[in-house]
């Protein structure tokens, strides 16, 4: 039996789904797949692949769409898929999700937890886990998929779905684009991508109009100095002083730089020197990540950063300058406002008018944001996949359930993917009709593009 919060949870995604004489055979259809999404998401579950080693998941994907019908193309960009469903003329629409699994140890305590263990690229031994919930993702993307083909009859046009390695560490959706993503395959008129969220509940879905996530910029800082007995300081150039100098100095730029109206984020997270206590060492590293929303701002926090470590450095009096480099990034999301619009009141049909929870943008990435930056109008939106009996509680006592990224984390699968597959379902019908001209009047490219 299904505990009675859940079960309350579940009835009210059904009826919400049956509400429309639009969606009125959308339940059934969901019902007849999710027994093998079901297990697909508990396979994926027990099998996770760190980033840029996702082969059986890619393996385990390109497979299961094949076998739907849709032409696969593997390897591009490293593991990522590429399946492409073409229903006459029409609209081009584009579906990803991700393949990759975190370095992290499961401790939800489930019985279907990961076991995984391997070793990252540094040869450390971890454990491995979808802590991100990227399982969530694929199996819902197979279980629309598997809609898609078997009801040709309610859309026309090309349907073009995308499993992207290497999120966790924003390079997978780059080197899917400078494989051809956009050139030997379809180029979509509009993207579709989803995430789940510990944050809402089961039967919610979360819209951000304009920027959704940030721009991340992960910097390397590496500060010479002169080093020496650290009894005798007068003799060196301190380079830990420096950098703890310039940790200090860099929240200014936030405080006195940065228009009060413009999200902004430099975090210092590590700073590495010396091997005993008593030497001063040749040179400090320090590691920091760099988050915005516009490019203007983030223009300036790069300069600025740059500034203020050889102006400190100067002052310090050390002969070499900071070496500054840049070795991750990605811009940030943005969600087409006008195409949000629009895809909140499909929404809205699948899952109920207040079950549409418009969302704060947040100051993580996500490197979708490449595919927007190739001028893909795009809708990014996110999965409600909480127990609501235990999001209550929390919330009550002022507490907040184990986010992404935790060994805790533990989506309620089942009815999130019930939800996750009718939205998504929901969302390409409407995308996929008419002409791809006529999906410039649900995006900001009818004005002037």
């Amino acid at each position: 039996m299904i505990p009675g919060m859940i079960r309350s949870a579940m009835l009210l995604f059904l009826a919400a789904v049956c509400a429309s004489a639009q969606n009125a055979g959308l339940k059934g259809q969901v019902e007849s797949v999710f027994p093998e999404a079901q297990a697909l998401y508990l396979d994926l579950h027990q099998h996770p692949e760190l980033s840029l080693h996702e082969t059986r998941t890619a393996g385990v994907m390109a497979e299961k769409l094949r076998g739907l019908g849709y032409e696969v193309t593997e390897h591009v960009g490293g593991n990522g898929i590429v399946a492409v469903l073409k229903n006459g003329p029409g609209p081009v629409v584009m579906l990803r999700t991700e393949l990759d699994a975190l370095p992290v140890t499961e401790e939800t305590g489930l019985p279907y937890a990961s076991k995984v263990k391997a070793k990252d690229d540094s040869g450390r031994d971890v454990g491995v886990m979808h802590a991100c919930g990227h399982d969530v993702h694929m199996a819902s993307l197979y279980g629309t998929a598997a809609i898609m083909a078997k009801t040709k009859d309610t859309w026309h046009g090309t349907l073009v779905l995308v499993g992207q390695p290497a999120e966790e560490i924003i390079t997978g959706a780059s080197k899917m684009i400078v494989d051809g993503l956009f050139t030997k395959f379809p180029r979509p008129d509009i993207g579709v991508a989803m995430h789940d969220e510990n944050g809402i509940a089961v039967g919610q879905v979360g819209i951000t109009p304009g920027y959704a996530k940030a721009a991340a910029n992960s910097l390397r800082i590496t500060v010479y100095g002169k080093g020496g007995h650290g009894a005798r300081p007068e003799s060196t150039v301190d380079p830990v002083l420096i950098a703890a100098n310039i940790a200090v100095r860099l929240q200014s730029i936030i405080a006195r730089e940065i228009h009060p109206g413009d999200a902004a984020v430099i975090t210092v997270g590590y700073i590495q020197a010396g091997t005993k206590n008593n030497i001063i060492p040749n040179e400090a590293q320090m590691g920091l990540t760099v988050r915005s929303y516009k490019t203007e701002v983030r223009k300036h926090l790069l300069a600025s950063i740059e500034r203020i470590a050889k102006a400190e450095a100067m002052a310090s009096g050390a002969e070499k300058m900071p070496l500054v480099e840049e070795y991750e990034s990605t811009s940030a999301v943005y969600n087409d406002p006008v195409l949000t619009q629009h895809l909140a009141g499909v929404l809205e049909s699948v899952v109920g008018k207040g079950n549409v929870v418009k969302e704060d943008p947040l100051m993580t990435s996500e490197d979708y944001s490449m595919y927007i930056e190739q001028g893909i109008p795009s809708f990014y939106f996110t999965l409600g996949v909480a127990d609501p009996q235990k999001l209550a509680s929390a919330k009550a006592a002022g507490k907040e359930l184990p986010s992404n990224h935790s060994p805790l984390f533990a989506p309620l699968a089942d009815p999130a993917l019930r939800v996750g597959i009718a939205a998504e379902v929901s969302l390409l019908r409407d995308l996929l009709k008419g002409t791809s001209a006529d999906t410039k009047k649900i995006t900001e490219q009818k004005a002037g593009n």
